[in-house]
């Protein structure tokens, strides 16, 4: 079942407020067991990158930065991975939806960083679609595990999916991440198996 809802205000300034028309919405689905609830919002964490991912990445930063800052929100403490109670484990994709329907990604974010159309993805825009007519959009695919660190068990689990015109001031690296990790930690934990639309502004 897909349900909407919206980003608090605090939630939603960090899209740069206030154009008229909404990139939105961030489609986001989660996992998570009634027996494990309990665990989570509570004690220490560290984020990691999932493997696969490179964890000196400068295009995968902003990223892990929001989901620790959305986490510490939500009661967590962040620290060094031998202390911490739990290990939330981050992985990203990020693809480019043509004007006419096709989806290209021209972007790699594993071992040895970020490569093609992107660079390194700190603090730039994006441009893509370089002449008239409808802008391209960039897509971001965010996921977040969160793992007993004692145990290795899951105990939550979270993808988004975000779209917006390649000309957005969310296309940026650090709101984009914000924006993305605020819609996939709001109404934490949310209900098992559900995917529902997080509708942002900017």
């Amino acid at each position: 079942m897909k349900l909407k809802t919206l980003l608090p205000a605090a939630m939603a300034s960090l899209a740069l407020a206030a154009c008229a028309t909404a990139p939105g919405p961030v489609e986001v689905t989660r996992f998570v067991a009634p027996e494990t609830a309990g665990q989570l919002a509570q004690g220490t964490v560290f984020v990691a990158s999932m493997d696969g991912q490179d964890d000196d990445s400068l295009f995968l930063a902003p990223y892990k930065a929001a989901v620790a800052a959305e986490l510490v929100r939500l009661g967590y403490t962040e620290s060094d991975r031998e202390s911490a109670d739990q290990i939330a484990t981050v992985s990203l994709e990020k693809y480019v939806l043509e004007a006419g329907g096709a989806r290209r990604s021209p972007v790699s974010v594993g071992v040895g960083g970020s490569t093609g159309t992107y660079g390194s993805g700190v603090g730039v825009g994006i441009g893509i679609n370089l002449g008239g007519g409808e802008r391209d959009k960039v897509g971001t695919e965010l996921a977040v595990m969160i793992r007993d660190a004692a145990t290795s068990a899951s105990l939550w689990e979270g993808r988004a999916d975000f779209r917006v015109k390649d000309n957005s001031p969310l296309a940026q690296s650090t709101a984009n991440a914000q924006t993305v990790a605020a819609a996939l930690f709001s109404d934490f934990p949310g209900n098992n198996g559900e995917t529902i639309e997080v509708e942002v502004s900017e």
